[in-house]
């Protein structure tokens, strides 16, 4: 929680695998954890559930407000209500 009593939202941000070796997905996961330990240690149970094979995670930090747009301010809701939200997109290349 922030100094006003809000639950900060972590925010990680890497690349995901659905297969060893397949194509990989930029990836953003969203949670509220105690610490960052526990935040990435949520992220890579989430997305072992929903079937990725594989994740690099590259930062980690807290989001200060809701995003503006779509899917990532319902990500966002998600985690507030004790879900990890994973927003997958195609990376540049």
């Amino acid at each position: 929680m922030d100094d006003n009593g809000l639950q900060r939202v972590t925010i990680i941000v890497g690349r995901v695998w659905r297969n060893k070796g397949g194509e990989s997905l930029g990836a953003h996961i969203m949670v509220v954890a105690a610490d960052d330990d526990s935040a990435v240690r949520l992220a890579l149970e989430a997305l072992a559930r929903e079937g990725y094979a594989e994740a690099e995670l590259d930062q980690i930090g807290e989001m200060e407000d809701a995003p503006d747009e779509e899917p990532h301010l319902s990500a966002w809701q998600g985690a507030l209500e004790g879900e990890v939200a994973i927003v997958t997109f195609e990376e540049d290349r």
